[in-house]
């Protein structure tokens, strides 16, 4: 059956759902929105809300949680499911994302369409065949993440990116690579910050950047999957990640092209120290200069010290 007939029809047991809305993310228009929310009434018991403020879909999630709600859908960016994740962890009330912001890589590391209709028929067909199941989460200094966080490089590009929002919007994942070019550029060639990892208690390797995933990818360019290292996974139980181990000019053009092209494993590079499927890692600053920090794009500040771990199966997703 078609799923907006079904839809229409509402059969089945409506499940509780919260869908959060993020009114700011790069792709949400209103007209759509509403559309949205419209099929999805036909198959689920819908309250919608938006969000105020940075945090604020936390908060919302541990409210679902508490008034025991089935579901929570993430409608924005990955910001805003990296918010509900850290609300919704360790309780029984599944997450599930719609795309709406400017890359949405949790959506499709889970296999859910990237486009918002598609992806809205597709919730509604889960209606009929119901699975929640667990996943793993990764933290870093306590606050979980979904798919990737890092200390160093990529926290500065996010800075940066998230900064010129307009340019993001307009030139999406090419504002991104641009930014990084230029980040790395003006503050890594000349006197780069020093950094040391140690992975599961091994000898501490030194490096400018550490790059750490929770999914089997680091994130999409566009649709292309940019993997850094394998070992990571949504249910591995482990964490990935790979350290830039120097800054010359030549390497961040050599990486990129490893990791757009799929011709080659970025693990390979001369510059990278790749670390697969481990349970926890402690990066400090070897130079008493803070670092950035991001956690699923979103930049959170400066700090001396990250630790990084996983969280196996703390988080119910639907999908």
């Amino acid at each position: 059956m078609d799923p907006v007939v079904a839809a229409l029809q509402g059969k089945g047991r409506a499940k509780r759902m919260l869908v959060i809305v993020n009114p700011i993310a790069t792709a949400m228009k209103e007209r759509l929105r509403h559309l949205v929310v419209y099929a999805l009434q036909g198959r689920y018991d819908v309250d919608v809300v938006e969000t105020q403020r940075r945090g604020h879909a936390t908060e919302l999630c541990l409210q679902a949680a508490a008034a025991q709600y089935d579901i929570v859908v993430a409608f924005g960016g990955d910001g805003t499911v990296n918010e509900a994740a850290n609300g919704l962890a360790g309780t029984q009330t599944a997450l599930t994302a719609l795309p709406g912001g400017s890359n949405n890589v949790f959506a499709k590391e889970l296999g859910i369409p990237t486009d918002v209709v598609d992806a809205t028929e597709h919730l509604l067909r889960l209606a009929d065949r119901w699975e929640p199941r667990p996943v793993d989460l990764g933290m870093l200094n306590g606050r979980y993440f979904t798919f990737a966080a890092g200390m160093g490089l990529d926290a500065s590009v996010v800075k940066r990116v998230d900064s010129h929002p307009a340019l993001k919007a307009r030139f999406g994942p090419f504002y991104f690579v641009e930014s990084a070019v230029a980040t790395f550029l003006s503050r890594y060639v000349v006197n780069p910050p020093k950094l040391t990892i140690e992975v599961d208690g091994a000898p501490p390797v030194s490096g400018v950047s550490a790059f750490v995933q929770n999914s089997a990818n680091y994130t999409y360019f566009k649709s292309r999957a940019v993997p850094l290292v394998e070992g990571g996974g949504f249910e591995s139980g482990a964490l990935a990640g790979v350290v830039l181990t120097r800054a010359r000019p030549y390497d961040v053009p050599t990486v990129t092209f490893r990791a757009l092209s799929g011709a080659a494993r970025i693990a390979k590079h001369r510059g990278i120290a790749a670390f697969g499927g481990f349970a926890e890692a402690v990066v400090k600053s070897a130079d008493a200069r803070p670092l950035p920090l991001q956690v699923d794009g979103d930049y959170i500040g400066e700090e001396l010290e990250a630790r990084f771990a996983v969280a196996p199966g703390v988080l119910r997703v639907v999908a």
